[in-house]
């Protein structure tokens, strides 16, 4: 599409690239956006219809959103800005400077700027951040008839209408109904006779996160949101569950590997920006690494007296980091998706063990076999010495690998920083320990 709308524009062809427009879909209209040029994003978006303009602008970077908003006039903007859903509206006054904020406020209606405001007021991690206020409510004593009625009159500006929730005279949630259920009965049917009174509903402040989890887990396409009194004050849709989900996915990427989270995409993060997010994390992870090397150093005289020693550090720290990483991105994974809960711990930790031992053992064999093969039957000693410690460092990590994730999460930390960086740095002191003092042992290595 990109390809074709760049076409039409170097032609001039203006009526034919309002046609495109008003065929394609509106996501593949804002792709277009992040491709093309600042004079062409202008051109573009005035031969969008006005209703098509406001859904494309839903859909577009804050930064493309903050150009045409500077770009066009007072009027345009007030079409656009009173089109868009409560809680796009809600999001696009948290993405925009000070004074651009100012002049959408100035441009919108009353009724609108007070629902934005009730939106803002709850804290970002929240259901009431990413709710919406546009919601179509019945009464149980309405019939299908009314029902119908009042959807026809009220729908069009809603985001959503597949599922409908009954509130009684002061607002309090007593049920759900489907437009499924409402088409399929007779119009004299009263809503309070086949509404679901079992209604799965979450707290304006319970974190948004696991309310994205809820859609997972019930397969909604809507949730109902209450105060503390049971009072209906929006809904959360299916895409911004989806999109909470997706913010999260990428945040907790960034944490695992040992990164600040990102306010903005890749190529659009500053160069400054990305050193301010790793070099913290960095620091932090090469003076972990100092005790490492000091616990190498400390160990000399096993190196002089078994010089063989030294070529197998590498192996076992890379070892003991992979065993510990496949442990953590497991468990990271089962916390964050509620498979694993706090109270399975020890269950994680005694599979992980037996895991653990299964691995080590396979991998000491082979290890023990190459080492037969390139060194002769004489180095039977080495052989034990890497098998025990190759055991013992795979148990060790995929305890570790397990037990600080939810350790972690526990002290209300985000499981995602005890991933492959911060556990790899860890496991590396301790594997070389378990090295060592094997060899010392077995070797009789003063």
């Amino acid at each position: 599409m990109y390809e074709k709308v760049i076409e039409l524009i170097e032609q001039k062809n203006f009526k034919e690239l309002k046609v495109l427009l008003e065929d394609a879909n509106e996501a593949d209209i804002s792709e277009c956006f992040d491709e093309i040029s600042e004079e062409n994003v202008i051109i573009v978006f005035k031969c969008l219809s006005k209703d098509k303009a406001a859904d494309v602008f839903a859909y577009l970077e804050p930064d493309v959103q903050e150009f045409i908003i500077n770009k066009i006039s007072d009027k345009e903007m007030s079409n656009i800005i009173n089109d868009l859903f409560i809680d796009d509206m809600a999001d696009l006054i948290e993405e925009m400077p000070a004074n651009l904020v100012k002049r959408i406020l100035a441009n919108t209606s009353a009724d609108k700027r007070k629902a934005v405001n009730e939106i803002l007021q709850y804290p970002e991690d929240s259901a009431g951040s990413i709710m919406n206020v546009d919601y179509i409510d019945l009464k149980e004593e309405m019939t299908i008839k009314q029902a119908l009625a009042r959807i026809r009159k009220l729908g069009e500006d809603k985001e959503t209408i597949y599922s409908l929730y009954v509130t009684d005279s002061r607002r309090k949630l007593v049920g759900v109904i489907t437009v499924k259920d409402i088409l399929l009965n007779d119009e004299e049917t009263r809503i309070g006779d086949i509404m679901d009174d079992n209604v799965i509903s979450v707290y304006t402040h319970t974190d948004k996160e696991d309310v994205a989890q809820m859609f997972d887990k019930y397969d909604f396409l809507a949730m109902p949101v209450v105060d503390n009194e049971n009072k209906l004050i929006g809904i959360v849709t299916f895409d911004d569950a989806m999109e909470v989900l997706s913010d999260e996915a990428d945040e907790d990427f960034e944490k695992m590997a040992a990164m600040a989270p990102s306010e903005d995409t890749y190529l659009k993060t500053p160069v400054f920006t990305m050193y301010k997010n790793r070099i913290v994390w960095l620091l932090f992870l090469m003076l972990s690494a100092t005790f490492t090397g000091l616990i190498i150093t400390r160990y000399e005289i096993a190196f002089e007296a078994v010089p063989i020693l030294v070529s197998f550090i590498p192996m076992i720290m890379d070892t003991g980091g992979n065993c510990g990483s496949q442990a953590s991105t497991m468990v990271i994974r089962g916390l964050a998706t509620d498979e694993i809960e706090l109270r399975d711990i020890l269950k994680v930790w005694f599979k992980e063990v037996r895991v653990a031992a299964l691995c080590g053992l396979t991998l000491a064999v082979v290890n023990g076999i190459r080492i037969f093969i390139m060194y002769g039957a004489g180095q039977f000693s080495l052989i034990i010495v890497l098998g025990l410690t190759i055991i013992l460092t795979a148990c060790i990590a995929k305890s570790l690998g397990c037990i600080l994730p939810m350790l972690a999460k526990k002290v209300g930390l985000d499981p995602a920083y005890m991933a492959s960086p911060m556990i790899t740095t860890i496991v590396d002191a301790c594997s070389i320990l378990i090295y060592f003092n094997i060899a010392c042992i077995l070797m009789n290595v003063a």
